[in-house]
């Protein structure tokens, strides 16, 4: 489903360049869940965003689905069936959790629908179906909203960029059920996260480190190996 081939990525630092992604390939499967893990600074959120097309690489190509996707907008990618959640959640003053389902959408839902999907989240419509996107809300609030207007968008490829986030208001327990219906669902997964309860829930768990792929596979034998090298 999603190929990424080679994949460098550089920032400037001062008169030099920074290599945050360095000849990066993998592979995500379709219906698969997977899960990317590493050290902060191991580029985890920079190789998200490149999926989504909030950065370009500096070389290399990504495909989805047979389409070389790496010249693509986000909207492009968007329309193609790529759903990205970022690590803090975006506010959008003047408009309510209803219009952003809508909008997400693309089309008009009706209110039982929406409430149906932020039942999904844990969150109580008759309380936030018409209450404005904004500083308000906390930060757990935030991020189911966003994770709500992420499904109804239908998307066959949902990033998350460690969704255990800001989650005060909703548990782990939650969360990773969700996971678990999504997987159900026959959606592709690709999670950034550090939690080993969400690691448990991958097919595959990719370790990154300084940029570069160090070790992936089943989540069994990759969480040994981590706890092994923490003794």
């Amino acid at each position: 489903m999603l190929k990424l081939i080679d994949i460098d990525f550089e920032v400037k630092k001062g008169r030099s360049r920074l290599k945050i992604l360095d000849h990066l390939s993998l592979e995500i499967l379709p219906n698969t869940l997977t899960v990317i893990t590493g050290p902060n600074g191991s580029g985890k959120s920079t190789l998200a965003e490149i999926v989504m097309g909030i950065k370009t690489p500096t070389n290399g190509r990504i495909i989805l689905n047979n389409i070389d996707i790496t010249d693509k907008s986000i909207t492009e990618r968007a329309k193609l069936g790529i759903a990205f959640s970022f690590q803090q959640p975006v506010k959008f003053n003047g408009i309510n959790v209803y219009d952003l389902l809508n909008i997400a959408n693309g089309e008009l839902i009706s209110k039982e629908e929406a409430s149906k999907l932020l039942k999904s989240v844990g969150l109580d419509s008759e309380k936030y179906l018409l209450r404005e996107v904004n500083g308000k809300l906390s930060g757990g609030e935030l991020k189911r909203i966003e994770i709500a207007s992420i499904l109804a968008r239908n998307a066959e490829l949902l990033i998350f960029d460690e969704p255990e986030a800001g989650i005060d208001l909703w548990s782990f327990e939650d969360l990773t059920r969700l996971f678990r219906k999504l997987k159900a669902m026959k959606k592709t997964l690709l999670i950034i996260s550090h939690q080993e309860r969400i690691l448990k829930l991958a097919d595959k768990i990719i370790v990154l480190e300084e940029g570069s792929i160090k070790d992936q596979g089943k989540p069994a034998d990759v969480l040994a190996k981590i706890k092994e090298e923490k003794r």
